[in-house]
């Protein structure tokens, strides 16, 4: 197979991946999936990879605790206990909305849009579906990029740097996100989220109490029992959550299916598993090996290629894992500077907050009813200005 047809079917893969996935994104994840497997792989290594991703333990607990997330939301505002927190709770529209989404983005915990997604509805009618969609996404991961515990602390290891040191260097990109999200996704909200009745302290607290709880549980499952499974963890915190939402909700229990029924937990669950079935087929091929020769200068390497990887895979630490090797053996150095390596993660995580493979990005489409087309629209403006500073940086330094 030539280079160029391999070319050719890899765009056409992810060309058919986006297109299917404006109405369907688990739908669009499999075909994706299967479209860049029988170009690129025999069909046996395609239904072995299949068979992987629908029998790994890990792949079906994580599944089932995101599509379980979703009822979190539900339960909550059935029970009535999300309007109970809006009725007693008066702050600025726009830190609400910067707060609240950037609150849940730091607590490790797959499928953590949909807790903040409900959360930030309460804000108003005023602002449109699409740019709420956005704003979760954009500020869930401003602090994300420099939080030591998150990715951060993997891609560093795999670097050799020191992970704190690593997170000064990327103060700068930190600080530029929150003003770019700002001017670009917030600058016309105006007012202040009013309180309809007297301030009352437990009403707040409990259902952001309920909430926490989930995340706050599979921390502390995964601490104090170092051995339990992290997705059994997260399953059994989530379940927990929803039994606090139920119990102090006093929701009857023949609520629970009209919920689901509204909710749709199956779609979140089948988003999973699509999306890993693209990953895995994309792992398997021999892309990266292809990507590697086209590599020219640092700049197309670091800032490109990484903004590229970073948006097809819809991870960080994967792309990082691939471009460094490529990046040590191209330009035949033994480690890379912490300048590179912060304008080499910018990039990529660039790529990754807008991919449509990235499950925060899915699951708040899915809850907001926004289609890619028009999400890419609200997103694609506010990511073009952000990538300008490491292309200039990587044009004047490195």
């Amino acid at each position: 197979m030539s280079t160029y047809f391999a070319w050719f079917n890899f765009l056409i893969a992810i060309a058919l991946m986006l297109y299917v996935g404006r109405k369907n994104l688990w739908l669009g994840f499999i075909l994706g999936a299967l479209t860049l497997g029988i170009f690129n792989l025999p069909l046996s290594s395609i239904v072995q990879n299949f068979a992987n991703t629908l029998t790994e333990p890990s792949i079906l607990l994580l599944a089932t605790a995101v599509g379980t997330i979703a009822m979190i939301g539900g339960v909550l505002e059935e029970s009535g206990l999300m309007g109970e927190l809006f009725r007693h709770l008066s702050m600025n529209r726009k830190l609400f909305l910067i707060f609240g989404p950037a609150l849940f983005g730091m607590l490790p915990m797959p499928g953590g849009a949909l807790l903040s997604a409900p959360l930030m509805e309460r804000a108003g009618q005023d602002i449109p579906p699409r740019e709420y969609a956005s704003i979760n996404v954009w500020f869930r991961h401003t602090l994300i990029l420099i939080y030591p515990m998150a990715a951060l602390l993997v891609v560093t290891k795999i670097a050799g740097l020191n992970l704190y040191l690593a997170a000064l260097y990327l103060l700068p990109g930190f600080a530029l996100l929150a003003i770019i999200g700002y001017v670009f996704l917030l600058r016309h909200v105006k007012g202040n989220l009013q309180s309809k009745e007297k301030f009352k302290l437990t009403r707040v607290m409990t259902p952001i109490g309920i909430i926490l709880a989930a995340p706050a549980m599979h921390i502390i499952l995964t601490t104090v029992v170092p051995g339990l499974q992290n997705e059994i963890a997260l399953l059994i915190a989530v379940l927990t959550s929803i039994f606090f939402a139920i119990w102090i909700g006093k929701l009857k229990l023949k609520k629970i299916v009209p919920i689901a029924k509204k909710m749709q937990p199956w779609k979140y669950f089948l988003i999973i598993i699509g999306m890993f079935l693209f990953l895995n087929i994309f792992k398997a091929t021999d892309i990266d090996h292809m990507i590697s020769k086209i590599v020219f200068c640092k700049t197309f390497l670091v800032v490109g290629i990484g903004f590229v990887m970073g948006f097809i895979t819809g991870r960080t630490q994967m792309p990082f894992g691939i471009i460094l090797p490529i990046y040590l053996a191209r330009f035949q150095v033994d480690t890379i500077s912490y300048l590179t390596f912060s304008v080499m993660f910018f990039s990529i995580f660039m790529g990754y907050l807008i991919s449509p493979i990235h499950p925060c990005i899915s699951v708040s489409m899915e809850f907001f009813d926004v289609n890619i087309k028009t999400f890419m629209k609200t997103l694609i403006p506010p990511v073009f200005v952000a990538m300008l500073v490491p292309l200039l940086i990587s044009l004047i330094f490195l």
